[in-house]
């Protein structure tokens, strides 16, 4: 297929976004506004099932499709109800984005002395959270012909040095099994992998006067720090006809502060 600006396009997909409603200014509320600004319809996920509402409330009030569901990742009967929900109501998913995380909620003490409930409370959501999703919206897919999962990791997971960085690390091992796992049903797998961002999460985790912020202020090859609306065009990319070829692939957003070869 010759290559055109409809290659972006996400018109006629079904896209399920976890954690998108949650806080205000999210990363998983932009990524759920701009797949709908590209055609797709919305399952918005989250915990806070009166966030979601609100999230695909403003996907609806603009011209799109949108609906709020509320979603434990980590209860697979909970996933289980949101990707019938989505066939119930779309006919399936073509796109996941496993954004759902704990991060905010830590206290980021040393991983030596974590407790094993804590330890556990984290994986659950952060690892097999991300299982659970693509577990029951695969077989959608496969009868779909394809689709496309994307997953949520962070620059603090290279390397990881807390309890959330080795949840990420972890998820990228999930992401590159998947893709290998699932490319010749024509569905990919790839992660997205943002730097510091001007989200609620990100800021009252590390503030502007952060010794974290400082050091992005000397190390970071662009701005030390982004907004959630500049994640969506790798999110897009990955979602879309555009990145058919691609899979397996972390891409970092962060302005060039975990520069790989």
């Amino acid at each position: 297929m010759a290559f055109s600006a409809d290659s972006f396009s996400l018109a006629g997909k079904v896209a399920i976004v976890t954690g998108a409603g949650g806080r205000p200014n999210s990363i998983g509320r932009a990524y759920a506004l701009g797949l709908a600004a590209l055609g797709a319809t919305v399952l918005v996920a989250d915990l806070d099932g009166d966030g979601a509402g609100d999230v695909a409330r403003e996907i609806t009030n603009t011209g799109g499709r949108a609906t709020g569901l509320r979603v434990d990742i980590s209860d697979p009967a909970s996933v289980a109800k949101m990707a019938a929900a989505a066939a119930d109501s779309y006919g399936g998913v073509d796109i996941l984005v496993n954004n759902a995380a704990l991060m905010a909620e830590l206290s980021y003490e040393p991983v030596i002395s974590t407790s094993l409930q804590v330890w556990r409370k984290v994986l659950d959501v952060n690892l097999t959270g991300a299982l659970n999703c693509a577990q029951a919206v695969a077989p959608m897919m496969r009868a779909r012909g394809g689709g496309r999962i994307v997953n949520q990791l962070s620059g603090g997971a290279f390397p990881p040095t807390t309890l959330y960085g080795i949840s990420k690390i972890a998820l990228l091992g999930l992401t590159t099994t998947l893709a290998r796992e699932l490319g010749p049903d024509r569905i990919t797998v790839n992660a997205i992998a943002p730097g510091a961002v001007r989200s609620a999460a990100g800021q009252s985790l590390t503030p502007p006067d952060s010794p974290f912020r400082k050091m992005l202020e000397s190390q970071v090859a662009l701005r030390p720090e982004g907004e959630p609306d500049d994640l969506v065009g790798a999110l897009v990319l990955l979602c879309s006809a555009a990145g058919a070829w691609i899979t397996g692939q972390v891409i970092h957003v962060d302005g060039g502060w975990i520069i790989r070869p």
